[in-house]
């Protein structure tokens, strides 16, 4: 069986709906080991106004990847050197979707001059960002309703031969 081939592009707004669903399924399926059902309950509320949501995915370079042209996860890069969000919907976890997504933001930030990629990485993410080079540099315990989330401030070196072509095709 071959893989799906992922595509990505840029985030529309018309996209918001489709992406709040992926940000709940990911968050309810793929972090039940990691959080609390009312954790992920207050987590997932962020996506409850859509018009905010959408609001905080264009207010960042948010690119969506696509296997036969259907959103199946995304990612945001906030200023030239953080990553914001990164989620994928549970039916096409391990299938190397954050993988492209995380590429492709690695790239675009070395191309708009970041030395430094950091990331408050969930502790569901943390393994995948550990893989690629991320050091652990904090933990963190932020309130989100009634309920603490923790996640852990990952930063990475970034190489100084990235090149940004081809990263959107």
């Amino acid at each position: 069986m071959t893989a799906a081939k992922i595509s990505l592009r840029p985030f529309l707004p018309d996209d918001a709906q489709a992406l709040a669903d992926i940000f709940c399924a990911a968050i309810e399926t793929l972090a039940e080991e990691d959080y609390s059902e009312g954790q992920r309950e207050a987590w997932a509320t962020l996506a409850d106004d859509i018009p905010r949501f959408r609001t905080k995915l264009a207010g960042g370079l948010t690119l969506v990847a696509t296997i036969n042209g259907e959103p199946v996860g995304f990612a945001s890069l906030k200023g030239a050197d953080c990553i914001d969000m990164l989620y994928v919907h549970p039916d096409h976890a391990r299938q190397r979707v954050a993988t492209t997504l995380v590429d492709a933001l690695e790239k675009l930030a070395g191309a708009r001059g970041a030395k430094k990629l950091t990331t408050d990485a969930s502790d569901t993410a943390k393994p995948l960002f550990a893989a690629r080079g991320y050091e652990a540099t904090a933990r963190n315990v932020l309130p989100l309703g009634d309920e603490w989330i923790a996640n852990t401030t990952m930063v990475k070196t970034l190489a100084v031969d990235i090149e940004p072509r081809g990263i959107l095709q």
